[in-house]
């Protein structure tokens, strides 16, 4: 797992840290604005997870509030599997959005799990024509630049992380 850094960044770095929430590519995950909150602290923890419906047992990424198969809100955190391989596999070397670093790497990835059999995902700390089809990925976090957020008349800064896929050295 990648450790995780505290951001010392408030607001988008290409707009000299002038933060325009219209802008703002990644969650808000406090439990103010956000029902699945626990899916971003298990991130902090290193976990890779999701929800799954305590009445019927269906598993869904991404995580829900309510069980898309029978409607009932009993749900419980369950861990997904951590390494997935390249099924197929773009890469950006120019014009990544906002806030991306080239080459912007996106996958399919392919899971040995039953409720998770394929994702898209972001590839990182991969040099443009590294990864391959076929290549095994493993899971990781990293920090999003924090950002300015409005609870009850009181500004607090959120620090953020999200999840990614990395290379697994050979």
């Amino acid at each position: 797992m990648t450790e995780l850094q505290k951001s010392e960044i408030v607001g988008t770095p290409a707009l000299n840290n002038v933060y325009i929430g219209e802008m703002d590519m990644w969650p808000l995950e406090s439990p103010e604005f956000n029902r699945i909150y626990p899916f971003y602290d298990n991130l902090r923890a290193g976990k890779f997870t999701t929800t799954k419906c305590k009445k019927c047992g269906h598993i869904t990424f991404p995580p829900q509030v309510i069980c898309p198969k029978c409607w009932a809100e009993e749900l419980e955190w369950v861990e997904l599997p951590q390494k997935a391989k390249v099924v197929a596999i773009t890469e950006t070397q120019a014009g990544a959005p906002l806030g991306f670093e080239s080459p912007l790497i996106i996958a399919w990835l392919t899971f040995d799990h039953p409720a998770l059999k394929h994702l898209i995902g972001r590839i990182i700390h991969a040099k443009e024509g590294e990864v391959k089809e076929g290549d095994e990925v493993k899971f990781v976090t990293f920090s999003v630049p924090a950002n300015p957020v409005e609870v009850k008349k009181d500004t607090k800064i959120c620090d953020r992380v999200f999840y990614a896929f990395e290379p697994v050295k050979k």
